[in-house]
């Protein structure tokens, strides 16, 4: 069957009491609507429209991109008259049409396919989701008859005593037979109270037409799933919620997390096994890190790629690169550009931005590495800085060969090179290029000593 998804993602958000349209704000590492048009994505579907209003549809397509379609709903009408937006881009394309919200992330793949399954066994016009809410107040409760059909949704105004007390609700989510839902739709009467086209309408149109079993669901076995966003306090409970499954899906994939309520893992992040992520961890946007590493306690990595063996502790490390067993920190701050080589120690309060340190290169401490190329086995003593930025606005580049030997408390005067073997003395400014082999010392620095001619019987005949 052809799976067509409608994602309704119009509502104002005016709760949120931001500029940031509310499906945008991020939870875990996305927007909320991603989370929603990634699950439509893995459940198969064909076509997916979202519902916007006016004011976000720019916004939303500007981060989703073309893969989807995009309809705007002009008046707030309520969800029947919403779903309504996506008639001509569904009507005769889709055998079944899923009903999604753009501003509920956490309903699970599986619930999704068991919701769809349940439909086409059992040929219902409808399968809708619910769950069991303590207390079940502000939910539409779900009346069932003798033999546990559906046999209604009452909403709680409409409710009597006895079907308030019921505490299976309607959470929202639900699939309907393509070639019904839209006839069905022009069927739906609005609200006296509001004017508005109720999407759960559906229900007793289906049953009064069909009867028993017109109308299939099922039940959420983890209530979570449930929880939409609102405001910024449920978007931090979903947050939490979220995080609490990365962390755990990493645990049994033989991730050492010594504190999860204290590590913040984003939903794309990639950890490999055996490496060890410390209290205070947070792991943010696409960073991948490989195995056996040690990230901890107090670190920060975003949108950064380790290798297997690294360590970073109290750092923050932000689009940048690690080769195997580089490490970095305490206090350590990895810019964008960043890529410490195979083994590289950069140790407390250090810095580097878009620079590349070659392989074994050490940084121990006190020292700002921006906008170079450091060969393999150089030593940066304490207090060394390029200096990359010029009274003219420009940034300027600085080389260090392999193997050199930078004394502590150097200024390296950009644009300038330090040739492989080459030695700067402690508080040196260099201004000029030191050539390979070589010594400089002073302010500004002056070569002192060359490298050594090769003896006699070593040169060129």
């Amino acid at each position: 069957m052809t799976l067509g998804v409608v994602v309704l993602a119009a509502g104002q958000g005016t709760r949120m009491r931001s500029a940031l349209p509310k499906v945008l704000h991020p939870a875990a590492g996305i927007p909320l609507v991603e989370h929603v048009t990634r699950l439509a994505d893995a459940v198969g579907a064909a076509r997916i429209v979202l519902v916007l209003s006016a004011d976000t549809l720019e916004p939303v397509r500007a981060r989703l991109g073309e893969r989807y379609q995009y309809v705007v709903q002009p008046e707030r009408l309520g969800t029947g008259h919403a779903v309504q937006q996506a008639r001509a881009a569904l009507a005769g394309r889709a055998d079944e049409v899923l009903v999604l919200y753009g501003a509920d992330p956490l309903m699970r793949l599986e619930s999704v396919r068991q919701l769809i399954e349940a439909r086409r066994t059992t040929r219902a016009l409808a399968a809708i989701t619910t769950f069991t809410a303590t207390p079940p107040a502000g939910y539409g409760r779900i009346v069932r008859d003798a033999s546990q059909s559906i046999a209604a949704i009452v909403e709680e105004r409409d409710a009597t005593p006895a079907q308030r007390a019921i505490t299976e609700v309607n959470q929202g989510v639900a699939v309907y037979a393509g070639a019904w839902l839209w006839p069905a739709l022009d069927r739906v009467q609005p609200n006296r109270g509001n004017g508005e086209y109720y999407l759960t309408d559906l229900v007793a149109l289906a049953l009064a037409e069909r009867g028993q079993g017109a109308v299939a669901s099922i039940q959420l076995a983890d209530p979570d799933e449930a929880l939409g966003v609102n405001d910024r306090a449920q978007l931090a409970a979903v947050g939490a919620i979220l995080n609490r499954r990365k962390v755990h899906q990493l645990l049994l994939a033989g991730v050492t997390v010594v504190d999860p309520a204290s590590t913040y893992v984003d939903v794309d992040v990639a950890v490999g096994i055996d490496t060890i992520l410390h209290p205070g961890t947070i792991l943010r946007g696409q960073t991948r890190l490989g195995e056996r590493c040690s990230i901890g306690p107090n670190t920060l990595i975003e949108d950064s790629t380790l290798g297997d063996g690294c360590r970073a502790s109290y750092s923050v490390i932000e689009q940048a690169r690690m080769d195997d067993g580089a490490n970095v920190g305490p206090f350590g701050h990895l810019r964008k550009g960043a890529h410490l080589m195979e083994n590289v120690h950069m140790g407390n309060f250090g810095e580097v931005k878009n620079a590349t340190l070659g392989p074994g290169t050490k940084m121990g401490h006190f020292s700002y590495i921006g906008d170079a190329t450091l060969g393999a086995d150089v030593n940066i003593g304490a207090g060394t800085i390029t200096c990359n930025f010029a009274a003219d606005g420009k940034k300027y580049h600085t080389e260090i060969g392999d193997g050199a030997f930078i004394g502590s408390d150097s200024l390296l005067r950009a644009p300038v090179s330090v040739g492989a073997g080459a030695t700067t003395g402690a508080g040196s400014v260099v201004t000029k290029d030191v050539p390979a082999g070589a010594t400089a010392v002073g302010m500004p620095a002056r070569v002192i000593r060359s490298a050594s001619p090769a003896p006699e019987d070593e040169k060129p005949s």
